[in-house]
């Protein structure tokens, strides 16, 4: 598969629509941040639950049967308080497997949304297994938070409604865990639109590592975005994907994704958590290099942050 249909991309976009927002954009002015070219930020973080994850969450479970176990997912945080979210919102039971590391902040939402919570090991992947072993015992509907067609058709939707209120982008920047999310924005715009770079913290490199090795493979995770970008392997859905739409992967430092979260506090008082930050780090830090002129996207998404933290960062 190179891409995803922009058919099942449209949709999703019908299916999910009496359950989302229409995220705002900005185009913060020129010299913002220190960049010279003009930039358009999509502000997913405002979508319910606080990240972009609330697509794919109500896409999944509108396109499947709910059994009477109900609903399962593993997330570092984000997949799993949108999960929660839907779940609620359309009525069903959830369990949410959370590694270890996962935020307080995201194990709080998640609780607030009604689902329970299991620690699912350290890592991830752990969680993943601990999920995937009960909807093994239970028969409960698994919501995978990327490897599934489902869940980046509903990322994909992000897309197609930025698209609609910024047509004119040369090029979107979107941070990158599992994939998901840039698999399906990459498959709205195949051949038609903007070039699509996922960019990756150093420590959290699992796309970057499938495009160096030809296919999915495992990576260590180590990274202060690790509960939102801490993919171990992106799999080969993913990367059957990205491999033919997205243009780049290119790495930040996890210091420059932390200067990107207290320069979009302090140029526009947006508070994000690292993975949410992450996209604008590649900009700050000369991972990526625009053209003269050229009109940048940036996707800035994941507001579940640790306010305390935060305020430390910014000193």
């Amino acid at each position: 598969m190179s891409a995803l249909p922009r058919a099942a991309i449209e949709a999703a976009a019908a299916r999910i629509a009496p359950h989302i927002r229409r995220t705002p954009v900005l185009s913060p002015g020129p010299g913002t941040f220190g960049i010279d070219v003009p930039l358009c930020l999509k502000l997913e973080f405002l979508q319910h639950a606080g990240s972009f994850k609330t697509r794919g969450a109500f896409n999944a479970i509108l396109s499947g049967t709910v059994p009477a176990a109900g609903i399962a997912a593993a997330s570092g945080g984000n997949h799993g308080a949108a999960v929660a979210y839907a779940a609620r919102q359309l009525g069903y039971r959830a369990r949410i497997f959370v590694p270890a590391i996962a935020s307080p902040a995201k194990i709080a939402a998640i609780r607030a949304y009604g689902a329970d919570i299991v620690i699912g090991g350290e890592r991830y992947a752990d969680a993943q297994a601990a999920c995937d072993a009960f909807v093994v015992e239970t028969g409960a509907l698994r919501i995978h938070p990327f490897s599934a067609a489902e869940t980046i058709a509903g990322q994909g939707t992000l897309a197609r409604e930025w698209e609609s209120d910024a047509p004119d982008l040369d090029t979107v920047l979107v941070a990158t865990g599992g994939g998901g999310l840039v698999s399906g924005m990459a498959s709205w715009w195949a051949g038609t639109g903007p070039r699509v770079v996922a960019v990756e913290p150093e420590g959290s490199r699992a796309l970057h590592a499938a495009f160096a090795a030809g296919g999915p493979v495992d990576v260590p995770v180590e990274s202060i975005a690790a509960d939102s970008l801490g993919a171990r392997n992106v799999g080969d859905l993913v990367f059957s994907i990205c491999r033919d739409t997205v243009e780049d992967v290119v790495l930040v430092p996890d210091a420059a994704i932390a200067a990107a979260q207290v320069a979009l506090w302090r140029e526009c008082r947006i508070a994000v958590e690292p993975g949410g930050a992450t996209a604008l780090a590649a900009l700050l830090r000369g991972a990526y290099r625009p053209e003269p002129g050229e009109r940048v996207g940036v996707l800035v998404c994941g507001a579940n942050v640790d306010s305390a933290g935060l305020a430390a960062l910014e000193g």
